[in-house]
């Protein structure tokens, strides 16, 4: 078996389109980090930590920021497709390691895909007045629509990521427009009562609050999986990231402040839909029509964002030998790489379909924090390795080993939180993927000859 680089001569085979400057960067990272779950994320976050939210979003941001200082500086030193699974396996000298921390990633990206398209054809089918037996046929559609999209080419991806990030960083700006004139009249500092809340610790609430409100910002690893389409991508990757969590940090803030202004912490906890009912009281003019059309851009958003970054991931290990080489072919005309997509097409139709998938969901993140703590302790890694290439974008060592400290912090706090489902589900995927890893590793060892 020959790897991807030897299926056409090496001047004849077709490489992807490099057409993402820092504009588009930053509203890719900004687009997946939005995204749908600050829409739910906030309500949670009212309930544990009160008037507080928007505290708790700046300590999540800190402890975030310190893994996307890794990723940034990580992507000026190595910009490559799939560059998650490359780095690790550059670091730890480890066709195993990489092949983990690969699949890990794709799984909670296709995940992410799945459960999106099921969101998105539920809110389509409500607008429209369908029934619940449209959902999937809904959900299907929805998701060959966003494969030709993908196969047709990373410009025409990103340009549509710019339009439905424009729209929903709008809808959340919206929220903060229609109820900005609210601000000033609550104490923002207020927390749940004793009794009431999980601590009588400000401190300690705020602290569980920066738990839950760190998943807000995931979506910043994705920019790292595009960098062969990067212009310049020593540049972009670091400019784009960086932006993208300042901006996403500011909507936060002004959402959060502006939600518990317009409504008491506890009703907004106790909403289902939590931005909507703030809407409802704060603009009741506005017809509920226009913020489901919203949110429908959002999860539109994120599914494609997150169907990207998993099609350049599995191209990015055909290249290493890490997966058959017939991911990594690259279409001459559209210049994407169309088998990987067709591939994952075929792995999240059918997930799409089973639809009751959030165990999955949770599993995934676990798996994901753990990423952030392999890569963290990589940079380390090739930080004190002579030869290794330095970026135009270098961290002090102190960063990455604080946030390999957090994601592990993370990690045991998701699996101490009681629900035993989703750690053994995670341990499940886990050997899933070293299964994976001994079914492919012939395949691996005959592309590297």
């Amino acid at each position: 078996m020959t790897d991807a680089a030897g299926i056409y001569g090496e001047k004849e085979r077709p490489e992807l389109h490099r057409s993402i400057g820092p504009f588009q960067m930053t509203l890719y990272g900004l687009g997946s980090m939005l995204g749908s779950g600050i829409y739910g994320l906030i309500g949670q976050a009212a309930g544990q930590v009160g008037n507080a939210i928007w505290l708790a979003f700046l300590v999540a941001l800190v402890a975030a920021l310190l893994t996307a200082l890794t990723y940034a500086s990580l992507g000026s030193r190595y910009p490559r497709a799939g560059g998650a699974a490359y780095v690790a396996e550059r670091a730890y000298r480890s066709p195993l390691v990489g092949f983990v921390v690969g699949l890990a990633v794709a799984c909670s990206a296709l995940t992410s895909v799945a459960t999106q398209s099921r969101v998105f054809a539920a809110n389509l089918a409500s607008l429209t007045g369908s029934g619940e037996e449209t959902v999937t046929l809904l959900a299907l559609g929805f998701l060959l629509l966003l494969t030709g999209l993908v196969l047709r080419g990373i410009r025409e991806s990103m340009w549509v990521n710019v339009l439905c990030t424009c729209i929903e960083a709008g809808g959340l700006l919206l929220v903060v427009a229609v109820g900005i004139s609210s601000w000033g009249s609550v104490d923002l500092l207020e927390i749940p009562p004793p009794g009431e809340g999980a601590s009588d610790v400000m401190v300690l609430l705020v602290l569980q609050g920066a738990v839950l409100t760190f998943f807000a910002f995931l979506g910043f690893e994705d920019t790292i999986n595009v960098a062969e389409e990067c212009r310049d991508p020593e540049r972009t990757i670091p400019i784009g990231l960086i932006a993208a969590m300042a901006i996403s940090a500011v909507i936060y803030v002004a959402v959060s402040i502006t939600a518990v202004s317009v409504l008491p912490w506890r009703e907004l906890a106790a909403a289902p839909g939590p931005l909507t009912t703030v809407m409802e009281k704060a603009a009741p003019w506005l017809p509920p029509i226009v913020y489901t059309a919203i949110t429908l851009f959002a999860v539109g958003n994120t599914a494609l964002v997150n169907y990207v970054t998993a099609s350049r991931l599995a191209y990015g290990m055909a290249h290493q030998g890490l997966l058959p080489a017939w991911l990594g072919r690259v279409h001459e005309r559209r210049r994407t790489p169309h088998l990987a997509i067709l591939a994952l097409f075929a792995v999240a139709a059918p997930i799409a379909v089973i639809g009751t998938i959030a165990q999955l969901a949770s599993a995934t993140v676990l798996l994901l924090l753990t990423v952030f703590a392999s890569l963290n302790g990589a940079l380390v890694i090739l930080k004190n390795r002579d030869g290794e290439p330095r970026g135009r974008f270098e961290i002090p060592q102190a960063l990455p080993i604080l946030g390999t400290l957090v994601c592990a912090g993370l990690v045991i706090v998701r699996v101490a939180a009681g629900d035993w489902r989703a750690p053994a589900l995670a341990g499940a995927l886990l050997a899933g993927i070293l299964l994976l890893y001994v079914l492919f590793r012939p395949m691996a060892r005959q592309a590297r000859g």
